[in-house]
């Protein structure tokens, strides 16, 4: 009878400790990365932020980002499936414009279970070392195969100082 009370006591304390680990909530995913990207080819910019599944979520979790607009009004809202089997998060925003050098912007990152309650918020900023005047106003390729831009490669050969992009604010 004494041998039983010692497996019991085990099992009870390992039960007590799987429970106290989830208690403690681990955090679902953590922020790794978060850079704005300059895409002078296409002339664009985004947000980029890169995060790690700490724990795998449910199938059907999802995640939210909202990045503060640099050139006002609403926040741009994206929302991301969350898959268990991957270990990286990879979420950038639609493209932005008026993003200045040297101003943190915000961004806002929640993880909402299947049922839509929220599991976890995040919250941080971004800030870039350079303004958006250094983006071309249009693109310099255009098309599948990057063909050079007509509207700005007169008889193919490009103009001594590509116009710069502005913000409309």
């Amino acid at each position: 009878m004494k041998r039983g009370i010692p497996a019991v006591a085990l099992a009870c304390l390992l039960l007590a400790a799987g429970c106290q680990r989830e208690e403690a909530g681990e955090e679902a995913l953590r922020l790794t990365g978060k850079i704005f990207v300059f895409n002078y080819r296409l002339a664009y910019a985004t947000y980029l932020v890169t995060l790690a599944q700490e724990r795998p979520q449910p199938e059907g979790s999802t995640v939210v980002a909202r990045f503060e607009d640099p050139a006002g009004g609403a926040p741009l809202v994206i929302e991301r499936p969350l898959f268990p089997k991957l270990a990286k998060v990879v979420l950038e925003s639609p493209d932005i414009s008026c993003v200045k050098a040297e101003r943190p912007y915000a961004v806002t990152i929640t993880v909402k279970a299947p049922d839509g309650r929220v599991v976890q918020t995040l919250q941080t900023s971004v800030t870039s070392t350079l303004d958006q005047d250094v983006l071309p106003e249009k693109a310099l390729v255009v098309g599948p195969a990057y063909e050079k831009n007509p509207d700005l490669f007169r008889d193919g050969k490009a103009p001594e100082r590509f116009p710069t992009a502005r913000c409309a604010t």
